[in-house]
């Protein structure tokens, strides 16, 4: 009853309106929906339903994959012609119409006729014809994944299903022929949210796998640096990855409406719920594309990569002297729950100077007096402090040390430095140089996602 109260609560209160609406022929005995926005996808969209579509037979007839169609009124018209000949097709493929008006599009033709001949529930929500286009100013990747993960929580509610997931996926994204029943059975035995294992998919073009194979091995040492400081926010943070279940979903008031890093703070905010799940028993494989439409990213990493002749400054990472001052901030405030404001912020100086200034700068005294006075335990204390010392502020943390006074490292010097550190295997670099060959970053890259 609570949980049909929640999600009431969310479709009236905080769900985007009725305005965009579903086109889908069958949704019934659905447990769990794929939501994909697509953003001017027609040469790639059809790929990723494709490899969908080569799930087993029993998995597809209860999943449902939702793309959302969208641009903003103002949004190029060669975009909008891209998504308005999106939309033909998927509505050729939901009616079952004849695919050969098609067929000149000779690498997109054939994996029409390949989802058409599969059990692939699909459906599509308009949010790009006139009078259906995204808000200028809030419209983006954030609202587009809002609109279909609303209409998620709808149809698994339709189909009274208690336990069902939401999936979050990328329509340049490919996924493994396990993507659906993996998923399935972690939301079966009761998770809550989940990341899904990743690895880019790499390029033919050499230096286009050197940008990809570059940007994943920061991502990678991101986690590993966490981990070591024992960050409870040490969990990968893409878009394309993320699983959560419907009443997860509603509880933290659903997706934001973020043009960039809404995967982020997505999860910012479910992990202060409950625990991330890591299911690494299936992948998915994000495009390695270039792409300028967000500020930052996998698209505008490689875009800057490539745009630089010397590439040597890409190569660098936080130094890993930071992840051992977060280490020594997390341990201390494990054991100061009975401290005061003052105390904390001097054994803060006495593990760094600029610890404690960084504390004093975002207000530490202040909240941690009102933290004290809101906590009947040490367990609701605990809980207050991770909701303030998010994902978030540990970035702002890591960044501000970096800024202030230990710049960046060089990349295989300090991941050797973590791995040592959290007491794993050091990178075998056979080349013996600063910057390893590329068929020895890709081993190196096999290897972190071994581990990460």
């Amino acid at each position: 009853m609570r949980r049909k109260y929640l999600v009431d609560n969310y479709l009236q209160n905080y769900s985007v309106g009725e305005k965009w609406r579903l086109t889908a022929n069958d949704n019934d005995n659905v447990s769990q929906v794929v939501v994909i926005p697509a953003y001017a996808e027609k040469e790639l969209l059809f790929f990723t339903l494709a490899s969908i579509a080569k799930n087993s037979s029993s998995s597809l007839e209860n999943s449902f994959v939702l793309c959302v169609v969208n641009n903003k009124d103002d949004s190029p018209s060669e975009d909008m012609e891209n998504n308005f000949w999106t939309i033909e097709c998927l509505d050729a493929l939901i009616t079952g119409k004849s695919l050969k008006k098609f067929s000149d599009e000779h690498k997109i033709y054939p994996l029409l006729c390949n989802i058409a001949d599969s059990k692939l529930k699909l459906g599509y929500i308009n949010a790009a014809s006139k009078g259906f286009e995204m808000p200028r100013n809030t419209g983006g990747v954030g609202l587009a994944r809002k609109i279909g993960m609303d209409m998620a929580v709808r149809l698994l509610e339709r189909n009274s299903v208690s336990s069902g997931a939401i999936l979050c996926l990328d329509a340049d994204t490919l996924v493994s022929d396990r993507y659906l029943s993996v998923i399935k059975k972690y939301f079966a035995e009761k998770t809550k949210t989940a990341i899904v294992a990743y690895e880019h998919q790499m390029p033919d073009n050499y230096e286009q796998r050197a940008a990809i194979v570059c940007y994943e091995i920061f991502l990678r040492y991101w986690i590993l640096g966490l981990r070591y400081a024992q960050s409870p926010w040490a969990f990968h943070s893409i878009g394309s990855t993320i699983s959560v279940s419907s009443e997860a979903y509603v509880a933290v008031r659903g997706m934001n409406r973020r043009e960039a890093g809404e995967d982020f703070y997505f999860l910012n905010k479910l992990a202060k719920t409950g625990e991330i799940n890591y299911i690494k028993e299936t992948c998915v494989y994000p495009s390695a594309r270039l792409s300028t439409r967000v500020p930052f990213g996998t698209g505008k990493s490689m875009q800057r990569f490539l745009s630089q002749i010397s590439k040597e400054e890409f190569y660098n990472l936080y130094d890993v002297r930071i992840f051992t001052i977060l280490r020594d901030w997390l341990k201390l405030m494990k054991g100061s729950f009975i401290l005061d404001e003052n105390e904390i912020l001097k054994k803060a100086g006495e593990i760094h100077a600029l610890l404690e200034k960084f504390l004093r700068i975002n207000d530490f005294a202040i909240i941690w007096q009102k933290i004290r006075r809101n906590s009947k335990d040490e367990k609701t204390l605990a809980r207050q402090f991770n909701d303030w010392f998010d994902g978030f502020k540990t970035l702002k943390l890591i960044n501000y040390f970096t800024k202030e006074i230990y710049p960046h490292a060089d990349m295989f010097d300090a991941l050797d430095d973590i791995l040592v550190m959290s007491g794993m295997q050091k990178t075998e670099q056979r080349s013996g140089i600063k910057i390893p060959e590329l068929e020895d970053q890709i081993e190196i890259l096999q290897y972190l996602r071994s581990i990460t």
